[in-house]
């Protein structure tokens, strides 16, 4: 009679049970074709209830250990062929999980938006409309592209704010660019050549490598990237920020921006991914066209979030694909499920349907330039001001900050790190060798007003 001692459950008893009968029949100490007990038999054994047995030897069954005989009972199942696997004991848990802020410190790195300026009453408004009109539509299962409610409603702002005129179909919703990127690989082939722009985004460059996906780069003069460095490369496509280049803050001319859709239209294949990624915090003066609003040929490939105009918690990004590429992603990858809940795309179209996104913009631009007008003043009244250069721009929410010093940009973020202030060196953000040093970056978007006159004295200490 098989008997265990049920004062050691530390769980249900119907567990205990089952885990101890497995174990046994593992350890051969239940032979195959072994009969057990009846439930009614083991369950008297052990004054417990017969469903309690009942649902012990069910897991048994379901998972091949036992086999149920009608009318004769419960069998040891046959375990032949089966290898036994040694438990490894010297397992550890340990994972080294990189840390990637600075806790206790000011962080001048730091580009996320001013989390006391997100509109939560009106967002959480938003919600509950969406939550009590919307049923039916969040339940159904969203379509490959995104909502069509959400991508009316991008196609409608963007029309307003950048002059663009898109199909809803044209437009491809996901969470987060990392998502879209790998979708453009997929849509445009693996085996083509990207450009990136030096210096540029680090996080992209590793992006491309995790695809394996061959990259190379292309140096910038003062108006952006150019046609003789795109060509030296032999890309097939160039991943550019033409309306304000990070980190260098560089706005792309006109003449500049139809000399690089010509290299794009001279030779089939090529493309143009356009990051607009900032464009709704330009300073001074409507947001520079787009690429893709003077795109004759369908070579560009438009992509923005809501990342910086809302919040990074919001993984809500899309582009907008050439007519062509937009028949060709519906055609080869429309298997894919929109990666957005329908939850957040509801909740988004309403909020831009409503206007409450473009007052949030006005809003955030008015806020931005009257920051940094003020860290300005900061730096004007600091020690800082006759050890640095401050190089404008009309658009971001960033600046470059150009050091007298002959430390190293390395030595200078140290010394600071120690003061518990952590700034960006512009020479950390190229892919080949740089003789750009002494250049930081200044992301103002997180950044308190009430630390400047500390930190930019601590700076100028430093150097």
């Amino acid at each position: 009679m098989l008997t265990y001692d049920i004062t050691k459950a530390k769980g249900s008893i119907y567990e205990y049970i089952y885990q101890c009968i497995k174990s046994d029949i593992i350890c051969a100490k239940l032979a195959t074709g072994e009969k057990l007990p009846s439930k009614r038999t083991m369950a008297k054994n052990h004054g417990i209830s017969t469903i309690t047995i009942q649902n012990a030897y069910d897991q048994l069954i379901c998972e091949g250990y036992v086999i149920s005989v009608p009318k004769k009972g419960y069998y040891v199942a046959s375990l032949s062929g089966m290898t036994k696997m040694k438990k490894e004991t010297n397992i550890s848990y340990h994972i080294d999980v990189p840390k990637e802020n600075h806790a206790g410190s000011i962080d001048l790195s730091d580009n996320r938006t001013d989390t006391e300026r997100f509109p939560f009453s009106v967002w959480a408004r938003m919600v509950r409309n969406v939550l009590s009109e919307k049923t039916p539509e969040l339940m159904e299962v969203s379509p490959t592209g995104g909502s069509m409610r959400l991508r009316e409603a991008i196609a409608g702002h963007l029309k307003s704010f950048r002059g663009l005129l898109v199909d809803p179909n044209q437009i491809v919703v996901g969470a987060g660019t990392e998502y879209l990127y790998g979708l453009i690989i997929q849509l445009l082939g693996a085996e083509k050549t990207y450009c990136i722009e030096n210096p540029g985004y680090k996080k992209l460059s590793r992006i491309y490598a995790g695809h394996h996906i061959s990259c190379r780069y292309a140096n910038l003069d003062e108006m952006g990237i150019t046609c003789s460095g795109l060509e030296a490369t032999r890309a097939n496509v160039a991943h550019i920020c033409p309306n304000h280049h990070f980190p260098t803050g560089i706005t792309m001319p006109a003449k500049r921006r139809y000399e690089v859709l010509s290299w794009a239209s001279a030779q089939s294949g090529r493309y143009i991914i356009e990051d607009d990624y900032d464009s709704e915090f330009r300073l001074n003066g409507r947001p520079i066209p787009t690429l893709f609003s003077i795109d004759e040929s369908e070579t560009v490939i438009y992509m923005n979030t809501f990342a910086k105009s809302l919040t990074p918690t919001i993984r809500i990004s899309y582009m907008v694909l050439p007519v062509h590429l937009a028949n060709l992603f519906y055609r080869t990858l429309s298997f894919y499920a929109c990666t957005v809940s329908n939850f957040e795309q509801f909740t988004l179209a309403e909020f831009i349907n409503e206007g409450y996104f473009e007052k949030h913009i006005n809003r955030m631009r008015l806020y931005y330039i009257r920051k940094r007008e003020k860290l300005m003043e900061a730096i004007g009244k600091s020690r800082l001001h006759s050890l640095c250069e401050i190089i404008e721009n009309d658009s971001g929410l960033h600046f470059l900050l150009q050091l007298h010093t002959n430390q190293s940009d390395h030595d200078v973020q140290m010394a600071l790190e120690a003061k518990g202030i952590h700034v960006a060196a512009l020479s950390e953000y190229y892919f080949v060798q740089s003789d750009k040093e002494h250049y930081f970056i200044m992301n103002y978007s997180n950044f308190k007003l009430e630390e400047a006159s500390q930190v930019f004295d601590e700076i100028a200490s430093v150097i």
